[in-house]
């Protein structure tokens, strides 16, 4: 089992910046590869952005490409989303997954979300 909780959301002007962290529990952090993802009111949930079980790989959507930054440190059991030059449409709760194959099987984990507001 791992527990994940987002923090770091907050409302801010566009073009700001905002850091949101992901702290997990457990000793096996580093068997997950971790995403973030965001739901906006009334659209499904998307995908933003995932990294590596080592960190060596990253892949955005296109929103958010050149924007976000997505890192992990896997001492602290952490990932990252460093968000710049916030725009309107990055309004959203932001959560938090863990993901990995164990033995043929997907095994998912969900934060809770945290809201980020970009007033324009």
């Amino acid at each position: 089992q791992v527990q994940l909780v987002e923090s770091g959301g907050g409302l801010v002007q566009a073009g700001g910046s905002l850091r949101l962290s992901c702290a997990a529990s457990g000793r096996i952090f580093s068997s997950y590869a971790m995403g973030w993802f965001r739901q906006a009111p009334g659209k499904e949930r998307e995908f933003v952005a995932t990294i590596s079980r080592i960190g060596d790989i990253t892949y955005y959507t296109g929103a958010v490409k050149g924007r976000f930054t997505i890192s992990r440190d896997n001492a602290k059991n952490t990932v990252y989303l460093q968000m710049n030059s916030l725009k309107p449409e990055d309004t959203a709760v932001y959560y938090c997954n863990a993901d990995r194959v164990i033995r043929g099987v997907r095994v998912n984990y969900w934060g809770q979300g945290t809201q980020v507001t970009v007033s324009s």
